[in-house]
C-alpha cells in the first residue's frame, strides 16, 4: 500500500521487530521487578525498549523518544519538543505475567501534543492496527495487505451496544456512567479487553465506546488514540475538549471517553460525566 506518512511503514516494521523480542519471554518464568509507582517491569519490557529506541533513532534521528521505560526527562527538555515519540514498549505487562494474548507495543509520533499517527502491535499472532487523523486507519493480519476500518455510528440491527472496559481497572464512578449511558442507549454488552486493544475494539467497529474513569499514563493511550482518530473516532476529555499530549510535570492523563465521532448520544454521555 500507499502509506500516507513518510514515517508509518518504517514504525510498522519496528512495532513487530518490538513483538519478536517480548515473544520469547512469554508464558516463562521471567523475573518480575516493581518500579517507583508499584507498577511491573520485565526483561520483555526492556527489550522492547532497546529495540524500539534503537530503531527511532536510526528511523529518524532527529525526534527525541520519551518511552515508558526511560520517562525521567526533565521537563525543561520535554517543553523544548516540537516533535517526539510516544512508547510503550509492553503496554498491558500485567496481562502478559498472567500469560494473556492482550498485551500489545505502542508507537506514537506526537507533533506540538497531539498524535499525527499511531501503531498498536499484538506480539503473539502479529496482529496491528495502525492510522491517524486525516490519514485514515487500517488492521493488518501477518501475511495479508493492510484493510482500512472504520467506526460505526450505532449498532447493526440485532447487536447491543458494545462498551469495552479494562479487565483490571474500573472505579464506582465509571460503574456509575456505565449505568447512565445505559438509560441513553440501551442495554449495553460490557466486553473486559486488557491494554490498548479497547481503542482498536471501537476503531474498527466492533465496539462503540471506550470509557476511561481510571488513571492510565501518556503511552497507554496515545498509539491507539491515532487509529481510533483515523478511523473517524475521537478522544474527549470529561469535559468534552479532544485529548492532547502537552508537556507537563505530570504524564498522567487525565479522565477521557473514547468514541466515535458525530454519534447522537455523545452529549448526553458528557452531561452523565458531570453527574456521576
Amino acid at each position: 500500500m500507499n502509506y500516507p506518512h513518510p514515517l508509518l511503514e518504517g514504525v510498522i516494521a519496528l512495532t513487530a521487530e518490538a513483538g519478536r523480542a517480548i515473544v520469547p519471554f512469554w508464558r516463562t518464568e521471567v523475573a518480575v521487578t516493581a518500579k517507583q509507582d508499584d507498577s511491573p517491569v520485565t526483561a520483555a519490557d526492556l527489550a522492547a525498549h532497546e529495540v524500539i529506541v534503537r530503531g527511532l533513532r536510526a528511523l529518524a534521528p532527529h525526534i527525541p523518544v520519551l518511552s515508558e521505560e526511560d520517562a525521567n526527562i526533565p521537563l525543561e527538555e520535554r517543553a523544548q519538543w516540537q516533535q517526539w515519540w510516544l512508547v510503550d514498549p509492553l503496554d498491558g505487562t500485567k496481562e502478559f505475567i498472567a500469560g494473556s494474548e492482550e498485551f500489545t507495543v505502542n508507537i506514537a509520533l506526537i507533533e506540538a501534543g497531539r498524535v499525527v499517527f499511531g501503531v498498536v502491535g499484538m506480539p503473539v499472532n502479529g496482529r496491528c492496527w495502525f492510522g491517524g487523523a486525516g490519514l485514515g486507519a487500517w488492521r493488518c493480519e501477518p501475511g495479508q495487505a493492510p484493510q482500512p476500518v472504520r467506526v460505526r455510528q450505532q449498532p447493526a440491527a440485532g447487536q447491543a451496544f458494545t462498551v469495552v472496559a479494562s479487565r483490571r481497572h474500573t472505579s464506582e464512578r465509571q460503574q456509575r456512567l456505565l449505568e447512565g449511558l445505559a438509560g441513553v442507549v440501551g442495554e449495553l454488552e460490557r466486553v473486559n479487553v486488557g491494554s490498548s486493544l479497547k481503542f482498536c475494539l471501537v476503531a474498527e467497529a466492533s465496539a462503540d465506546c471506550y470509557p476511561r474513569l481510571a488513571p492510565t499514563s501518556q503511552w497507554d493511550t496515545a498509539a491507539a488514540q491515532g487509529v481510533l482518530e483515523g478511523a473517524g473516532g475521537e478522544v474527549l476529555g470529561l469535559d468534552g475538549t479532544p485529548f492532547s499530549y502537552p508537556a507537563r510535570a505530570s504524564l498522567l492523563n487525565d479522565f477521557f471517553i473514547a468514541l466515535p465521532a458525530g454519534v447522537a448520544w455523545k452529549a448526553p454521555l458528557l452531561a452523565l460525566t458531570s453527574a456521576v
